[in-house]
């Protein structure tokens, strides 16, 4: 179900037309109803258009070809194809790419927003990090985006339109073309392989909007990503937890980092209102929950806080009998940021107590760290940029 019905909801463009790139079906049939497309003939026409914007990913209506010249036409004439506007475009050493994106203005918002989304390639697979919002209301105090207020949610379009935009930036539509600036590709064939809502914002204060975007990325005839090829990481909503599984059904991480209260407060204040033992009931009842669906409990390495063999063995305590993978991160650090990473020797001592435990507990080697894409680190206010951005000056993938 999409959240756009009526075409006069949609938002233009750079170019000052709305774009149906990111509308789920019952958008595009909207869309279509408001050019005049008779009634007889809309299941046939969101069939084509469906098929070219998430099957060959085409970012100009002239290409297609299946469509009548004459509606090609009144579509080019009122709508786009755009995606997201590249602001910025930087690459990681490691192969890490990240982009600042502006989306276009809404409702009485004076500027142009801006969001921020990471790809991160290995060998065999590729994860892209959406965001869910604009800026944060959590402040947990280990993360940059949190120092953000919150703008606003982000519609559907705007979710998908983040998978869009990196897929044309990678070459990851059939018959696509690699990139030109040495970055590193899985050897897959599909360059993105992975979903992860781990960028800015919490993404189940935006629930209706990131299930119907989430709903065209796992749709079959489409974007096609399988649900166990997307995770969305929640810091703790736990009313909207059994909700997600029941209507969304992805894998779930939860961003943990405590395993006291007294400390979670601090970290994550949320915890406040749902502490940790109900955040675990609600793990243990999440729908699909088994050895082949586990969830997944970040815990990011603070130094002197959170990363004592004592905390690991109440760590292992608290998991017991949640189907459970744990991934311990490293802190990232940032401008300011009030806290320091934990010792790697640390780090391994830890993960050495809960993998004898028999969870599978891997380090999560940082990944762009030198353009400030790692986990923790986004934020898309306007700050000094690193000396390896690349500003991008014929942003990618707009009709």
């Amino acid at each position: 179900m999409s959240a756009v019905r009526d075409p006069s909801t949609l938002q233009p463009g750079s170019v000052g037309r709305a774009s149906l790139a990111g509308l789920g079906r019952e958008g595009l049939r909207a869309a279509l109803a408001g050019i005049g497309v008779p009634d007889k003939q809309l299941k046939m026409r969101v069939g084509q258009l469906w098929s070219w914007i998430y099957v060959r990913g085409a970012t100009a209506f002239e290409a297609m070809s299946d469509v009548s010249k004459e509606l090609r036409a009144t579509l080019a004439g009122t709508y786009s194809l755009e995606r997201p506007e590249i602001v910025a475009e930087q690459l990681s050493g490691d192969g890490t790419r990240k982009w600042l994106l502006r989306l276009p203005k809404r409702g009485h918002e004076m500027r142009a927003p801006e969001i921020e989304t990471v790809y991160i390639p290995e060998a065999e697979r590729g994860t892209l990090c959406i965001s869910s919002q604009i800026g944060c209301t959590l402040t947990c105090s280990f993360c940059h985006t949190g120092t953000q207020r919150l703008v606003r949610n982000l519609v559907p379009a705007e979710i998908v339109g983040q998978v869009l935009l990196a897929r044309d930036r990678i070459g990851d539509w059939p018959g696509g073309a690699s990139p030109h600036d040495g970055g590193l590709l899985p050897a897959a064939e599909r360059k993105i392989t992975n979903v992860v809502l781990m960028g800015m914002g919490e993404p189940l204060y935006n629930f209706d909007n990131v299930r119907d975007a989430m709903a065209i990325v796992a749709d079959g005839e489409g974007l096609a990503l399988s649900k166990r090829r997307i995770t969305l990481s929640t810091s703790g909503v736990v009313p909207q937890i059994p909700r997600w599984g029941e209507q969304a059904g992805t894998m779930l991480a939860i961003s943990l980092h405590a395993v006291r209260d007294e400390l979670r407060d601090k970290l994550v204040p949320i915890n406040r209102k749902y502490p940790i033992a109900e955040l675990m009931a609600a793990c243990r009842a999440y729908p699909g929950l088994s050895n082949a669906r586990r969830i997944t409990f970040e815990y990011v390495m603070l130094k002197g806080l959170n990363d004592s063999l004592a905390d690991a063995r109440a760590l292992i305590k608290l998991l017991a009998g949640i189907p459970a993978k744990i991934n311990l991160i490293p802190f990232n650090p940032w401008p300011g940021a009030p806290h320091e990473g934990s010792d790697w020797e640390q780090i391994e001592r830890f993960a050495e107590v809960v993998n004898r435990a028999g969870y599978a507990s891997p380090v999560r080697t940082p990944r762009g760290r030198d353009i400030m894409a790692a986990c923790g680190q986004l934020k898309s206010e306007s700050l000094k940029l690193s000396a390896r951005e690349r500003p991008i000056a014929d942003s990618g993938g707009g009709a």
